[in-house]
């Protein structure tokens, strides 16, 4: 796991800066402090910052050459099966020289090329240069656990893990219009796109190819929607879950350093655990964040699995001072304004596990595969949202916060749109209401994910839903993910993401998901020998906060708050038309229905001062 980051003159006579390089890849220490490298040739230059997880020795150094020194590699994540590929490499005349997956992942280069990429089980993004044919090749995961950004600015390419590299270099920091208005449409920027003007993302599942003279090719190698149709119908899909997920955690518990787990009490961290100990791991350290308000809190249950199978249990609360601390650390390693809001708290927790272990297990990935948040149930008869809208117009119904999203969710009468915007907090119609904005994000991407959905479940609003939030609510929570562990120099690993779970759940008929009072029921089939009744009955929490209250009863937002009501913000065009001052009247005294609309604003606000200053 590490920082990786790079510059490609697209003019071959312009030499690469070594200061700025290495500017660009110190700004990523916190990815990995342990090593540090570079390689410059020309106009090509490599960064990299290491967190030693496989080979800690000297060994797995990089940017790494091959033997021939016709490569060179710059690689982020790990390879999970990359132990398989040994006899198949040395029966081809290679030597292994070391323990580490980075040599294993560029012999297979230099014997298949990209055709290997298929037969990875693991999380990567990695950039190879060819010198031969002065051709820069990037690549992320399937899924996009691994992040990747990069720019075109002044016939230069850039790319790194983080886009404070690409700031750091120089790509100027501008808030790109639509951008904009999807953060505030659909919570983050998905696709390609990122909240910045000429600041992309290479999406997951594919290839980019630059050229030396500037000539770029793109290629998805990876199409979860054809897997999905390619899949065989599998037989037993209990057993075949239970041994496959179980395959998964052995997979990622491959390390040389310590593994712990990210144990929140819920179904999907618990069902981590409880392979883990099926599978007699030993000494097992678990993570777990309270609340001290009790619908928000499931330390409880987390002690009891982890005194249940002898693992060790660490727990903390953020409040305070300490909770706005770490908000502007989070806004900074995230580089976005947050906007799951469970940021500081992954943050604080990463931080509290970094002098135990090196790697986290995480349960992400459990819900949109197998339909776990209770905002799908809406899609179930959409015919009865048109009922809901009428009801909702009753005070008694909207006074609970669930029902009054609820009724605001069913203002949407197109299916497209219950699909696009199932994930929001806040719908067009509020958004119109509330900060007088009318216009639609284009939300192209969005598009064409809902389209390949529909065309793989047609008909099926609820799978569509689930495939939809897999090409997007995902990638945003992996990016969470990923910025909050490394922010504390943590590698984070995500079981349920292993591709023949994502395939093969996807070919499913619908009773394996929705069947049951809370849906998810073939995890929940799977484990009814291994976890108590407590964790497969409890209702669902999240990692939610009640972030109401502390931004407007706790001393520490006090003076943040008074700001935000000034913030220059509201001088911008787009948002010249909301009345702070009214939100933020409303949600002091008491209502909290004003929340969804002013924590994006909020966060916005906490990101132009502490992170857009610094560029």
């Amino acid at each position: 796991m590490c920082g990786i980051n790079g510059i490609l003159h697209l003019q071959s006579q312009k030499k690469v800066e070594e200061r700025l390089l290495i500017k660009m890849r110190d700004s990523l220490e916190h990815r990995g402090p342990d090593d540090k490298g570079i390689f410059i040739e020309n106009n090509i230059g490599f960064g990299h910052r290491r967190l030693s997880i496989l080979d800690v020795s000297s060994a797995g150094h990089q940017p790494f050459l091959s033997n021939d020194r016709r490569y060179v590699m710059t690689y982020n994540g790990e390879i999970y099966n990359y132990k398989e590929f040994y006899p198949e490499l040395k029966s081809n005349g290679f030597d292994i020289e070391t323990t580490s997956d980075t040599e294993i992942l560029m012999k297979l280069f230099q014997l298949h090329g990209l055709k290997m990429l298929h037969r990875l089980n693991g999380m990567f993004a990695l950039a190879i240069w060819d010198k031969l044919e002065k051709k820069l090749i990037v690549v992320r995961d399937r899924m996009g656990v691994k992040p990747l950004y990069y720019s075109f600015y002044n016939e230069t390419f850039y790319f790194a893990s983080e886009q404070k590299a690409l700031f750091t270099a120089g790509v100027p920091l501008k808030i790109a219009q639509e951008g904009l208005e999807e953060y505030i449409f659909n919570r983050f920027v998905a696709g390609e796109n990122t909240l910045y003007h000429n600041v992309k993302k290479v999406l997951p599942g594919h290839i980019m190819t630059i050229h030396e003279g500037g000539k770029v090719t793109t290629e998805k190698w990876w199409d979860l929607k054809k897997e999905i149709q390619n899949q065989p119908k599998i037989k037993n899909p209990v057993e075949w879950f239970r041994e496959t997920f179980d395959d998964s955690i052995k997979m990622r518990m491959v390390s040389d350093v310590p593994v712990g787990v990210l144990l929140s009490g819920g179904l999907d961290s618990s069902s981590v655990l409880a392979s883990l100990h099926h599978q007699n791991y030993k000494d097992i350290q678990t993570f777990n964040i309270g609340f001290k308000e009790k619908e928000h809190n499931e330390s409880h249950l987390a002690k009891m699995m982890a005194e249940k199978f002898d693992y060790g249990f660490h727990t903390m609360q953020l409040e305070d001072k300490n909770l706005y601390d770490q908000l502007l650390s989070a806004t900074y390693f995230q580089d976005e304004p947050i906007m799951h809001l469970s940021e500081p708290h992954l943050l604080a927790l990463s931080k509290m596990a970094k002098p135990s272990v090196k790697v986290l297990l995480s349960g992400e990935g459990a819900d949109e595969l197998m339909g776990g948040y209770v905002r799908y149930k809406a899609l179930k008869y959409p015919s009865l949202l048109n009922s809901i809208a009428t009801i909702g117009t009753l005070d008694l119904f909207t006074k609970q916060p669930r029902y009054d999203k609820l009724t605001r969710y069913a203002q949407i009468s197109k299916k497209s749109e219950l699909v696009i915007f199932n994930g929001s907090n806040i719908y067009p119609k509020d958004i119109a209401e509330i900060y007088g904005i009318n216009a639609l994000p284009k939300n192209e991407y969005r598009k064409q994910i809902y389209k390949d959905a529909k065309s793989l479940y047609p008909d099926n609003l609820r799978r569509q839903a689930l495939y939809f939030d897999q090409h997007t609510y995902l990638c945003s929570l992996l990016d969470r993910n990923d910025r909050c562990t490394m922010g504390a120099s943590i590698e984070c690993r995500e079981p349920f993401l292993d591709p023949r779970l994502v395939i093969g759940l996807g070919s499913f008929d619908d009773k394996w998901l929705f069947a049951g009072k809370k849906w998810k029921f073939i995890l929940k089939k799977a484990m009814q020998e291994r976890l108590p009744t407590e964790i497969l009955q409890f209702k669902k929490v999240g990692l939610s906060a009640p972030w109401g209250d502390y931004i407007s009863k706790s001393a520490a937002f006090k003076e943040e708050l008074e700001s935000f009501s000034k913030s220059d913000l509201f001088q911008m065009p787009y948002f010249e038309h909301i009345n702070i001052q009214k939100l933020v009247l409303n949600l002091q005294k008491g209502d909290n229905r004003m929340t969804p609309y002013i924590m994006p604003l909020f966060m916005m606000h906490i990101w132009m001062k502490s992170y857009a200053a610094k560029f």
